[in-house]
């Protein structure tokens, strides 16, 4: 098995995202999660009760060679818009 590459990260993010005045998903936070992707998932649905919607995405990286990659979506819910 190989050891993972120097410098090489994987982030997860919590976005949670409220309805514009034409009922349009827009984000209303972000917020980089230090954890497990569980506890990612359970923050995500907490914030989904008083928000449009939630979503949590997880990204792997590695700086020293400028690759990030694509997001993977762990959870959402609701209404979500653009994370990018």
């Amino acid at each position: 098995m190989s050891s993972p590459m120097p410098g090489a990260f994987t982030s997860i993010s919590i976005f949670a995202f409220d309805l514009d005045d034409r009922g349009q998903p827009v984000r209303a936070w972000e917020r980089v999660f230090v954890g497990k992707e569980a506890g990612a998932v359970e923050e995500a649905r907490e914030a989904a009760r008083t928000h449009a919607g939630a979503l949590v995405v997880k990204r792997e990286g590695h700086p020293a060679v400028g690759e990030v990659g694509d997001p993977v979506i762990l959870f959402q819910t609701g209404k979500i818009g653009d994370f990018n």
